[in-house]
């Protein structure tokens, strides 16, 4: 993708003509008095309203709309109640090192209508969810290529790249928006890329053979692959499969931060790095354009000087761009606001779900629920492949890596959420705590309630050989689907559902207080039943909000943190 090669918008600048009515707290259209007045900026390449001898169609109307008066004029309708800040501002993420914040009130959509045709999209191939939902948690790919296209970008690296997942982040928001987490991945973690079917520029369809321990990074551009194998890669090898993705290359970083004003960073030591081009002293700084291009790119000078250094350094630079997003400085200046807007569509190539303003507004709302301290950056458990004398790539560390991927998948936060309702939180957590039987003493009977077929005999059969939960059996299917695990008991069996919670990594939440059944000896017994989150015989079923596997740095977008 070229941003900088799609043209400019016409000689009207709609970022100036934009401002903010504080009366009606939205944004309206302010053109000279001598301008004629449209509601819409004109596309890119159009003559300015007073250019002689040129016909201006009228606008098409939508029939099923009703008819509006332009921004600016209030005399036909009630003047609207002023909106919270929040509620004005569309947002939504941009690939790659870009969260990108995009605004407009309502009486600034039919700008964004304008928008639509800078969208760039690709075939998602049937890799995907079929598009995020807004009652359930949301997964977005977010990948950065290395692509060298445009001005000014011949000088980095490998200018005749096909453009690889250079950087790839898998972005998840919990379902009740509270919290999210932002997981990247290494470029040059060692996977396995499935066979990928591939819609080709003449609208046919191709499978691109795939390949088995190679690179993450060549599942895009490698033979053809586009990011929808990114994404079926992703889905291999986390187990969670995206709802849609984003693709950025070098000019979005350069634009999106130029649009916003430039973003602070902070380092805790000289830089001077010939091959990213960076070169600052320590200290806080503001970088835009190429300056933040370097910033992001640069490893040699930070950490151990490898790839999961430059990780760090965009996880932290990320969060800064996410705190000036959603700054006053920002979110209160529509001519920011509109040029992001400009940047950000222009920058970005998204997948065919993802296609139109509409969507991205609707994305956009969902994400802006989120508070930036629970915006977890954190990155997939590796180890240096033993594999290798001289060491250049990386390869999962099984334990960590996989707990990571389940409190992803099992929309687990890692920061501690604030609960709603303390008095129930409290006793939520209390169920965990007391004494615990011996696992013998443990009566249980194990059901399956939509876990995969013959789940619920290879947890009897874990339960009884290698936990010592002898006295267990199995009851066969529950009589509906769950999607989470639960164990209930009676309260004279609080000793031994404390003691199977800790044996199976039960929350306190999958507890469920209420009655015990007879089991086929006709002694009172628990029931087990496992849901949809069951990941396989004797792997823990839940994880703690806020407790991070061992091992695993994390950090949040609230934040500010100097790259060492």
């Amino acid at each position: 993708m070229d941003a900088q090669g799609r043209g400019r918008a016409g000689d009207i600048d709609p970022a100036d003509q934009w401002v903010l009515n504080p009366d009606t707290g939205e944004y309206e259209l302010r053109l000279p008095p001598s301008a004629a007045q449209s509601p819409v900026p004109g596309p890119r390449g159009a003559a300015p309203a007073d250019a002689p001898d040129r016909e201006v169609p009228p606008q098409r109307r939508r029939r099923s709309a009703p008819e509006e008066p332009p921004p600016g004029r209030a005399g036909r309708r009630r003047p609207a109640k002023k909106k919270s800040r929040g509620k004005r501002v569309l947002l939504w993420t941009g690939g790659t090192m870009a969260f990108v914040v995009l605004a407009g009130g309502t009486a600034g959509y039919l700008y964004l209508q304008h928008l639509n045709d800078n969208i760039q999209s690709v075939a998602d191939d049937g890799a995907s969810t079929g598009g995020f939902q807004k009652d359930k948690a949301i997964n977005i790919l977010l990948i950065g290529t290395d692509k060298r296209t445009g001005s000014g970008n011949e000088g980095y690296g490998d200018t005749g790249s096909a453009g690889h997942a250079d950087t790839t982040i898998l972005l998840h928001v919990s379902k009740d928006r509270s919290n999210a987490t932002a997981l990247s991945i290494p470029r040059d973690l060692i996977v396995d890329v499935p066979d990928c079917p591939t819609t080709q520029e003449d609208g046919t369809q191709k499978v691109i053979r795939g390949t088995t321990g190679v690179r993450f990074n060549t599942s895009l551009g490698q033979d053809g692959r586009t990011p929808s194998c990114t994404m079926r890669t992703v889905t291999e090898l986390t187990g969670v499969t995206p709802d849609n993705f984003m693709v950025a290359d070098f000019n979005a970083v350069k634009t999106l931060t130029s649009a916003v004003g430039g973003v602070e960073v902070c380092l805790a030591k000289d830089i001077d790095d010939p091959d990213s081009h960076l070169k600052l002293p320590a200290g806080e700084h503001t970088v835009e354009g190429e300056q933040a291009l370097a910033f992001v790119r640069t490893r040699h000078s930070v950490g151990f000087g490898g790839d999961l250094s430059r990780i760090q350094i965009q996880q932290q630079f990320l969060s800064a761009l996410m705190r000036k997003l959603k700054s006053n400085d920002t979110l209160t200046s529509p001519s920011k606001m509109l040029k992001l807007a400009e940047a950000g569509t222009e920058a970005l190539t998204v997948d065919s779900q993802l296609d139109s303003i509409g969507k991205l507004k609707d994305l956009g709302l969902e994400l802006g629920k989120l508070n930036t301290k629970n915006l977890t950056f954190t990155t997939v458990p590796v180890v240096d492949n033993p594999a290798e004398k001289v060491k250049a790539t990386v390869v999962l560390k099984e334990g960590p890596a996989q707990q990571v991927f389940d409190m992803v998948a099992n929309d687990v936060s890692f920061t501690e959420v604030k609960q709603k309702e303390k008095k129930e939180a409290a006793a939520v957590a209390a169920r965990l705590k007391g004494e615990r039987s011996e696992p013998s003493e443990v009566r249980v009977r194990v059901m399956n309630g939509g876990a995969p077929a013959g789940s619920a005999q290879q947890e009897l059969a874990y339960l009884q050989t290698d936990a010592g939960v002898t006295k267990s059996e199995n009851a066969g299917n529950a009589p509906g689907e769950v999607a989470k695990t639960t164990l209930e008991y009676a309260p004279d069996q609080a000793d031994q559902a404390r003691a199977l919670a800790e044996i199976l990594g039960l929350s306190g939440a999958a507890m469920k207080p209420g009655e015990s059944v007879t089991n086929s000896q006709g002694l009172p017994t628990m029931t087990l039943t496992l849901g949809k989150d069951f990941k396989g015989a004797g792997v823990k079923i839940n994880a703690a909000a806020g407790k991070t596997p061992e091992g695993v740095e994390k950090s949040t977008a609230d934040k500010v943190e100097c790259a060492k």
